[in-house]
């Protein structure tokens, strides 16, 4: 079952076009990757889907609704939710603030009852605190939870990051680049998380990824794209020996077979 559609989507920038028609599913449970050359319009796709841009033609469709043209905090209502290429964090805050200010969706107690802080407004910040606890123990964080994000390594911001996107309890989660810039240690604790995090919390993941040997380790399913037009889809292996996909993003020939066999 199609968790995610979108349909025939075409977003322009003045005269550039940034998505040219493109169309995919993203199927209910499993990990869908996007894949291309830097500028392929893979970004500007999440920004279409979290309603960031409103594409000039085509549609989005989440669970069979229409979500295009909503604002974005309908969008995470809805249970979708993100991580962004450039780490978007309040650095000053720790990582427990973060990840409660994620939950900020959940409060539904008014001003004066959340200063008070008696009854239901304390009631319920103590509810969506076990909710970011839990998350801190899945994503094995607990040693930095009252540390400020900013003080923290590159590889950890990232992993707070996804951690506050989790704390939205997502049904489907946009990972933009998870593992840029890590090192290779770091690649293997992020893969193994959003791997947990797809088999155990049942979450659905769209993940943008340069990464070549991560796409195809962790994908379901992979989509291509380059100058905004689809090149390509369908399980990794068989993305992987297209030679439209071959020439516009991964080079030789060579080189591909030469990186699945390494791995």
């Amino acid at each position: 079952m199609a968790l995610l559609k979108i349909n025939d989507i075409h977003l322009s920038f003045g005269g550039v076009k940034a998505i040219n028609g493109v169309s995919t599913e993203v199927t209910k449970g499993k990990i869908h990757a996007i894949i291309g050359p830097n500028g392929a319009g893979k970004t500007s796709i999440f920004n279409c889907i979290s309603c960031v841009y409103r594409p000039q033609q085509g549609a989005i469709f989440f669970e069979d609704r229409k979500i295009t043209g909503m604002k974005p905090d309908a969008i995470a209502h809805l249970g979708i939710a993100r991580t962004f290429q450039n780490i978007a964090l309040f650095h000053h805050m720790t990582v427990l603030d973060n990840l409660m200010l994620g939950r900020h969706l959940f409060l539904k107690r008014g001003f004066f009852a959340g200063g008070i802080y008696l009854g239901p407004a304390r009631n319920e910040e103590i509810e969506n605190r076990k909710v970011v606890e839990d998350i801190i123990d899945f994503l094995e964080i607990e040693n930095i939870r009252k540390k400020p994000v900013g003080t923290l390594a590159y590889g950890l911001r990232k992993r707070v990051e996804l951690a506050r996107a989790l704390s939205l309890k997502p049904k489907l989660l946009l990972l933009d680049e998870p593992m840029a810039g890590m090192n290779l240690e770091e690649k293997e604790d992020m893969a193994r998380f959003i791997l947990d995090i797809n088999e155990e919390w049942g979450v659905t993941i769209l993940l943008i990824e340069h990464d070549l040997g991560v796409v195809m380790d962790i994908s379901h399913r992979v989509s291509v794209l380059d100058f905004g037009v689809k090149i390509s889809e369908g399980e990794p292996a068989e993305v992987a020996k297209d030679p439209h996909v071959i020439r516009a993003y991964i080079g030789e020939e060579d080189d591909l077979i030469r990186n699945l066999e390494a791995r």
